[in-house]
């Protein structure tokens, strides 16, 4: 079964030729993280989002109840491929802003939380063990720019976890404020979600300093809006890969307009690792 879909062949290899002439010093990653370096299956089921997993499995039935409620009304929004932007980014704005508030009001702690990434099922792609060893022995930066509700804390104590959060991995994502006793009292601004990621963002983290050079990029995203995340980042050569898990044939389409390949069956990082190493110039021993 075919795992992956190249739109535009040619170009994309006069594109990776640029990458690997440059090398990996004006390299950086820009990655989403759910569905993109998580897969969307475990064991064939279809794994639940953070924030629903989080609802579903420790919150009160209150919470939960109010939660699928907005779930119903804003996640159709965030799939319709065809909104305009303008409005998709005020759907999403009032979507977290209203989900965040049902958190507090749930007393979330820093403890639930840990206990919660640390039993919760999810399950990195394939090859990923090899994608975090080049990214670090050839110390080029992968920003994770995260729309999930659990923020930037979860992810970190998820790779933690595995022992894979090394320095040059960077998490931007939303940030709760929490008391001396580990409750969420507010969320940091601004307020990232799905349709407003971008590396305008970054110009506020040390991060920006690092990578502004490093003008070759390569994004990794499972929706269309992901690859708005080079936004406002002036780079020379980008390859946009997408993991697409819709069986829509029309939601497709759409894809192989914005990225420049498409991982499909929710395949793993094999063909990133391969392109890594080429522009790496990995020797295999």
């Amino acid at each position: 079964m075919k795992s992956i879909i190249v739109p535009r062949p040619k170009e994309l290899e006069r594109v990776k030729k640029r990458f690997i002439r440059d090398g990996a010093g004006k390299l950086h990653l820009l990655s989403d993280f759910d569905r993109t370096l998580t897969t969307v299956f475990i064991n064939g089921k279809m794994v639940s989002s953070l924030m629903t997993s989080l609802s579903d499995k420790y919150l009160t039935k209150d919470y939960r109840k109010e939660y699928q409620r907005l779930f119903n009304q804003y996640f159709p929004i965030e799939m319709d491929q065809t909104m305009v932007l303008k409005d998709k980014k005020k759907a999403m704005a009032e979507w977290w802003r209203k989900i965040f508030a049902l958190l507090i009001k749930e007393k979330l702690n820093k403890k639930d939380l840990k206990k919660f990434i640390t039993t919760q099922d999810i399950k990195l792609r394939e090859g990923f063990n090899q994608f975090a060893t080049i990214l670090k022995k050839q110390n080029i930066p992968l920003i994770i720019i995260s729309s999930s509700g659990l923020g930037e804390e979860a992810i970190k104590l998820y790779l933690e976890k595995i022992d894979k959060l090394s320095d040059n991995i960077y998490i931007i994502a939303n940030n709760f404020e929490w008391d001396k006793n580990g409750y969420a009292v507010t969320v940091k601004e601004p307020i990232i979600h799905v349709a407003n990621k971008d590396e305008t963002v970054l110009k506020d983290f040390p991060v920006f300093d690092l990578i502004k050079k490093r003008k070759n990029v390569i994004l990794l995203g499972d929706v269309i809006e992901d690859t708005g995340m080079i936004t406002g980042f002036t780079y020379e050569n980008l390859i946009k890969i997408g993991f697409f898990s819709d069986k829509k044939e029309k939601s497709l389409e759409i894809y192989k307009s914005y990225y420049d390949a498409i991982i499909l069956n929710d395949s793993g990082l094999d063909y990133v690792n391969q392109l890594l190493e080429e522009i790496c110039q990995v020797v295999k021993i």
